[in-house]
């Protein structure tokens, strides 16, 4: 077996034992905000779904059914082809070829806007779809309605979630959970103006979701652009967010697929329980323990996200590895590499079991 070169560096390096306790106080700075702004983003259709029981058993049994369909079918979706802008992002901001994460940004945009062009019209025909697997007959035409004052809210999240991204990238967490608050608050006083005062009832609820997303990217979009923080990651709009389209969709469907399949698995027992004998309230009761578990996910989910961008701002010879791939393949922007002995392969088969043994740390 051929002994490694002097000049190679090993892929886990020693860490000084001394350094435990700074890196967990950097991995909380990063991790409280990103739980923060978590549970806050979440809360959004917790809140509307509030309201809306404060209508009555059938509108909370509809909204609920509504809101599940909507997160299996759209939302989740979303976030899964959002979450290859880490990669890319990740790529580009440790070999320092920052223009890039604005082009990443706008391209994820496109692929996410021709995506939401099925999702609008499968919620356009949530009431046949839920009558095709049995639910009952009421509750789907709620539910249909519901869903139908949803699609509004594709237009403002499918950016929103783009620029969340390409904002923790840069690990800009703090201006997040602060416009996440604001309109979290905010989506309280919306929510009681469409749905109550307005006497829009379920669908001013829905809609509300729509008028909060929207007041949340224009908070980002004035903080990104006023700021100036990001005035070498951002510098315009560009052409070159049209190329390679089909290149970060291949990247972008087996990461939606990842993360699908898991909120799937949850949002599912939301439809089941619309078979059983008293759907008003088994889905209703449901729907509250989901939320619920969805807000406490929040916590374990922002403190992996934290290990992954300490790992890539702190850790030197982590930023190289990823670095060095864009820096040899990135001026092409291909994405792809088939290659073993490519740095971006050795990255991913290598170093990420330790960052996942750190993650279980953190989590257990």
């Amino acid at each position: 077996m051929e002994k490694p070169s002097v000049d190679e560096q090993p892929l886990l390096v020693e860490r000084d034992e001394n350094a435990a306790a700074p890196e967990a106080k950097r991995l909380l700075r990063l991790a409280g905000p990103l739980v923060a702004s978590g549970i806050l983003q979440c809360a959004l259709q917790l809140v509307s779904v509030m309201f809306v029981g404060h209508l009555g058993e059938l509108p909370l049994a509809g909204a609920s059914l509504a809101t599940s369909l909507a997160n299996v079918t759209g939302f989740s979706l979303l976030v899964g082809m959002a979450s290859a802008l880490d990669t890319l992002c990740g790529q580009a901001f440790g070999a320092r070829q920052y223009h890039l994460l604005g082009v990443y940004k706008q391209r994820a945009m496109l692929v996410l806007t021709l995506a939401c062009v099925p999702i609008a019209l499968v919620w356009a025909n949530t009431a046949r779809i839920l009558l095709l697997l049995g639910q009952d007959t009421a509750i789907a035409a709620e539910a249909g309605a519901y869903a139908r004052w949803l699609i509004p809210a594709l237009v403002p999240y499918v950016p929103l979630t783009c620029h969340i991204r390409f904002l923790q990238t840069q690990s800009m967490v703090v201006p997040v959970m602060a416009s996440s608050a604001v309109t979290s608050l905010s989506h309280v006083l919306v929510c009681w103006a469409l749905v109550h005062r307005a006497g829009m009832g379920s669908k001013g609820a829905a809609l509300a979701t729509a008028v909060s997303y929207s007041a949340n990217l224009a908070i980002l979009s004035l903080y990104t652009r006023l700021s100036g923080v990001c005035k070498t990651t951002w510098t315009g709009f560009s052409m070159e967010a049209f190329k390679e389209l089909r290149q970060f969709a291949e990247l972008a469907v087996p990461s939606a697929m990842m993360v699908c399949l898991e909120w799937w698995s949850f949002e599912l027992l939301m439809l089941l329980s619309g078979l059983l004998p008293n759907p008003k309230l088994e889905t209703s009761v449901l729907s509250i323990c989901l939320n619920t578990g969805a807000l406490m996910f929040m916590v374990p989910s922002g403190l992996c996200t934290a290990i992954r961008l300490s790992d890539l701002h702190h850790n030197d010879f982590s930023t190289q590895i990823l670095g060095l791939h864009v820096q040899q393949r990135g001026r092409s922007r291909d994405i792809h590499c088939q290659d073993d002995t490519c740095p971006r392969h050795i990255f991913l088969h290598r170093w990420n079991p330790h960052i996942s043994f750190r993650c279980a740390l953190w989590m257990w």
